[in-house]
């Protein structure tokens, strides 16, 4: 499912027109992006919480020329999905 999709799923459910549903969508997306940036968790009940986690330093190899090479410690962005929204998706009969 592509954003375009979600938008007019919700406003066939909703009524609303489809330039504010993109509107929010978007506005959603930003604000999540945002806070994730600075390093604030979102939780949304019944859905899940979209994390930073914390990647500690590692060392890797390059194959191809035979290196070793640091990782460096770094975060990223991360989404844990609601106990209820995973029961959800289990049950579901594909």
């Amino acid at each position: 499912m592509t954003k375009a999709d979600i938008v007019n799923e919700i406003a066939k459910n909703t009524g609303v027109d489809k330039a504010s549903v993109l509107a929010t969508v978007e506005s959603f997306m930003d604000v999540v992006k945002n806070s994730l940036a600075n390093n604030e968790n979102v939780y949304l009940r019944g859905f899940g919480s979209f994390i930073v986690k914390k990647r500690a330093q590692k060392t890797a190899r390059n194959i191809s020329k035979n290196t070793t090479i640091i990782i460096p410690e770094h975060h990223i962005p991360a989404f844990k999905p609601a106990k209820s929204f995973v029961a959800m998706v289990k049950e579901a009969d594909f």
